[in-house]
């Protein structure tokens, strides 16, 4: 193995020490789980109550002041969210559908969109005030020049790749048998990254020949996804829901990325907005943030109606929701995860995907401490604070 692949190596089994793996999945329906509120003040408790003590003991709105009172109103109201055809992005549809954006004082548009970069071009020409992107198109944009910053995270893992069922017997068998196979798959993704990395590991070469892989790069993950179709190519990167639904149509699954040790917890999907509108705005992305973080806590006690609220927006068999968003192959959390996603970007520089670059002005944790921070003040259980412990843990 030489230098470069021992760094990519190591680099990659350091991605394990983070990510979103210490989340709570909490699989019981609604009516077993039940809010436990704080009973003791906390700190932004006793701050909210400063002369009223007597209210002290309950959740912070209870001494007279709402989210937009105790946090500053919203400086925009009227939002407009772009998302990917995945269940990854439940967060805004369940926020959408539950009304928690409503709750915060928002009016919140979601449109779906083919690719991460017109996400980014959409967020640039201001027509889009927040879209999920993948970390490393977002991160290769950052690189470039693009003032765009990660402000939330959206979903770890739930990515891999598929073979026509021709070239594998089973499920899982690894990247071997795409040996001498044209794989298509999504340049600038993590999609593509996550297979470069399990290549190197293998000892396996990139190109054309009966020992190489031979990746053929399309411009979204609908169409590489296609691209199964034609006869001259064999397998294709895929990402929630493409996993389940290819192999409802028989192929064959070659991995997933959440059972591969050197990719377990990779964050995938992040919140991005610009940088410049997350500064001039802070109390409309602290609302936008509550309601994301309302939406977690939301699928982690009611999955039936989740499962609805995803298939609104996201139009497959309810029982392919029920697989990508609670079969283990992803976790759906509105943490930022700071520490994996400055890992994986180690590994994509490694890789040649970018230039290394200062992430510093491009990730702010801010947003989601303080959003998180209000809604523990005014009550709290265990999916709360699991969030909170993750955040401490990997900010």
């Amino acid at each position: 193995m030489n230098n470069r692949t021992k760094i990519i190596s190591i680099l990659a089994a350091a991605s394990l020490l983070t990510g979103c793996g210490a989340f709570n999945n909490n699989t019981s329906d609604s009516s077993d789980s039940v809010a436990t509120y704080a009973q003791s003040p906390t700190d932004e408790t006793k701050d909210c109550c400063s002369g009223k003590d007597d209210c002290c003991s309950e959740p912070a709105d209870c001494c007279g002041d709402d989210a937009a009172e105790a946090l500053g109103k919203p400086e925009k109201t009227d939002i407009n969210i772009g998302y990917l055809n995945s269940t990854a992005h439940l967060l805004a549809f369940v926020a959408s559908e539950e009304g928690y954006f409503k709750e915060e004082g928002l009016n919140v548009t979601l449109t779906q969109f083919s690719s991460a970069a017109e996400l980014v071009n959409g967020l640039e020409s201001e027509k889009l005030d927040v879209a999920f992107i993948g970390s490393v198109p977002t991160l290769t944009f950052e690189s470039q020049g693009h003032e765009i910053s990660v402000f939330g995270g959206a979903m770890t893992n739930g990515h891999g790749y598929v073979i026509k069922s021709e070239f594998a017997d089973k499920d899982e068998a690894g990247v071997e048998v795409l040996k001498g196979r044209n794989v298509a798959s999504v340049k600038n993704s993590v999609q593509d990254a996550e297979l470069q990395i399990l290549l190197k590991n293998a000892h396996i070469e990139i190109g054309e020949g009966d020992d190489k892989v031979n990746i053929v790069y399309f411009d979204s993950q609908k169409d590489a996804y296609a691209a199964l179709l034609n006869s001259s190519i064999d397998a294709a990167s895929v990402y929630s829901p493409y996993a389940s639904l290819a192999k409802s149509q028989g192929y064959k699954v070659v991995y997933y990325c959440a059972h591969e040790e050197a990719l377990k917890n990779q964050p995938c999907c992040r919140q991005v907005a610009r940088t410049a509108a997350l500064d001039e705005n802070p109390n409309t992305y602290t609302a936008i943030e509550r309601a994301f973080i309302k939406a977690y806590h939301f699928t982690q006690t009611d999955h039936d109606k989740t499962i609805k609220d995803v298939k609104k927006y996201i139009d497959i068999d309810e029982d392919f929701i029920d697989t990508e968003v609670y079969g283990g192959y992803s976790v759906s959390s509105p943490d930022p995860d700071k520490k994996g996603t400055v890992t994986l970007k180690e590994t994509i520089v490694e890789l040649g995907y970018t230039d290394d670059f200062d992430i510093e002005p491009h990730y702010n944790t801010d947003i989601y401490k303080k959003a998180l921070d209000s809604i523990l003040a005014e009550g709290s259980d265990d999916i709360y604070d699991s969030l909170k412990e993750h955040f401490d843990d990997y900010e």
